[in-house]
């Protein structure tokens, strides 16, 4: 799979015959929030787990040294917490562009924290594309995660303020954390 799938997506889904639509985020559109949405709740999906394992060519990095990203990986009875937005179908246009490096739109069971179940989308970078990483140490993870900058800014910016966004939401999760604990001695060095 190419590094850009923005034109993937595109094909997809047809969402042209849905008023607005639920995305869940669990990382970077957990804390940078640059679409219009109708509504925002924090939500959960299950068998799923946060990780590291996704490299950023285009945000958080660059082609020749690129940063890591979080993408979800299969985790039977797992439960991953973030944030949904219920959108119009026109901010994909948008949303693909910024999810273009090796994500794809995935259809999932989203729970409301009052029990409520929607269908929402989610972007997912799985193993078979250009990006992925990989699994690593969470120190190894921390140190390549110091060293890497890109276009929009610090890969350590992006670890910290998701791990203040998902505190927030009062959820601390265990792989964030170790590499949390790892990063921030490297970058008072």
């Amino acid at each position: 799979m190419p590094h850009d799938t923005s034109a993937i997506n595109k094909q997809r889904q047809d969402l042209s015959q849905h008023q607005s639509v639920w995305l869940f985020g669990y990382g970077s559109l957990i804390y940078k929030v640059d679409f219009p949405f109708v509504e925002r709740r924090p939500a959960y999906i299950e068998g799923w787990s946060r990780r590291f394992w996704q490299g950023s060519h285009d945000h958080r990095g660059t082609p020749e040294r690129p940063g890591r990203v979080l993408t979800l990986i299969e985790t039977p009875g797992e439960r991953c917490t973030g944030m949904a937005y219920r959108v119009s179908p026109d901010v994909f246009e948008h949303l693909d562009h910024r999810e273009k490096n090796g994500y794809l739109r995935f259809f999932t069971p989203l729970t409301f924290a009052n029990g409520e179940q929607q269908q929402g989308l989610v972007y997912i970078a799985t193993e078979d594309n250009a990006a992925f990483l990989g699994p690593a140490d969470e120190a190894v993870i921390a140190k390549h995660i110091a060293e890497s900058e890109g276009p929009s800014g610090k890969n350590s910016e992006y670890l910290l303020k998701l791990a203040d966004g998902l505190r927030e939401l009062g959820v601390i999760d265990p792989h964030v954390e170790k590499i949390r604990h790892h990063l921030l001695p490297l970058l008072s060095s």
